[in-house]
């Protein structure tokens, strides 16, 4: 596979979100200046916001972007400083700069509370947001959301799990994504490392900490509606985190472990995910 495989894919990948209504723009935050999709739907449902994860970029929504568009007023996927086509900007990325970048995007374009749903990294930022900014945040949407307070052990174990030195350790990562791994996983994980080398990613491996995670006092005070979706098939975080969750979240908070999904169900099951979003956002509009 040819050195240049993932930019080529990134930017055919971008290519199908413009094909699908999502029109590629630039928001300055902070003096970062952030690539965002951004779609005006069909449909009477809230907007929408969608948070990607760790390494990963804002069109690994595009199959459930493509189903839950036309029955949402308007959808926005911002890209996360240094991933995607969002520059890094001149600071290092933290969790704070994080937060600064996807807050400020969100509230540069829409002008009424949104359902914010966050997978993985997209998750923790997504909880921080909403208990920084409630009032912007119409609904909440979990899905495998990292953020939980690990002990020093698991945590340093979870980072290990990012160093990829060569093809076979990118394997073995992007193995644990999926409930049943994809054929073509062989392909992409020759460039894998490289992109885990992303200056914006070290970056936010190195400073966050344990530290970072809501208190568990602040995580109950939420009043929005929350769906946290843990697929059975998770194999990145530890249980502990999904326990925190379950633990710690709102007693109206709705908890679900579906089978078939994995770390990331907008890749193996987009249509199945797309619908149980759907589903929530009507629950949450009724």
């Amino acid at each position: 596979m040819p050195a240049r495989f993932l930019p080529v894919a990134q930017k055919l990948a971008r290519f199908t979100m413009n094909r699908r209504g999502m029109t590629s723009r630039f928001v300055d935050v902070g003096g970062v200046r952030l690539h965002v999709y951004d779609g005006v739907g069909d449909g009477k449902l809230p907007p929408m916001v969608f948070l990607h994860g760790l390494g990963s970029a804002g069109a690994a929504f595009s199959r459930v972007v493509a189903r839950v568009k036309p029955h949402a007023s308007r959808i926005i996927v911002p890209e996360l400083p240094g991933h995607g086509f969002s520059a890094r900007g001149d600071r290092a990325v933290t969790p704070e700069v994080l937060l600064e970048a996807v807050g400020g995007a969100i509230e540069q374009l829409l002008d009424e509370p949104a359902i914010v749903y966050g997978n993985s990294l997209g998750g923790a930022i997504a909880i921080k947001y909403a208990l920084a900014r409630s009032a912007r945040v119409r609904a909440l949407l979990l899905v495998s959301p990292a953020g939980a307070p690990l002990e020093t052990d698991e945590w340093r174990e979870l980072v290990s799990k990012f160093d990829v030195p060569d093809a076979r350790a990118a394997l073995v990562f992007l193995r644990r994504l999926y409930h049943r791994p994809p054929w073509f996983l062989a392909l992409l994980a020759r460039e894998f490392p490289h992109l885990l080398q992303n200056p914006a990613v070290r970056e936010i491996l190195e400073s966050a900490t344990p530290a970072d995670a809501p208190r568990p006092d602040a995580l109950a005070s939420l009043k929005m509606p929350i769906l946290l979706v843990w697929g059975r098939s998770e194999k990145l975080l530890p249980p502990s985190a999904l326990a925190f969750f379950r633990d710690n979240l709102p007693a109206h908070a709705v908890i679900e472990e579906p089978e078939g999904y994995g770390h990331t169900p907008q890749f193996e099951v987009p249509d199945h995910l797309a619908d149980r979003l759907l589903g929530f956002m009507r629950e949450v509009s009724a």
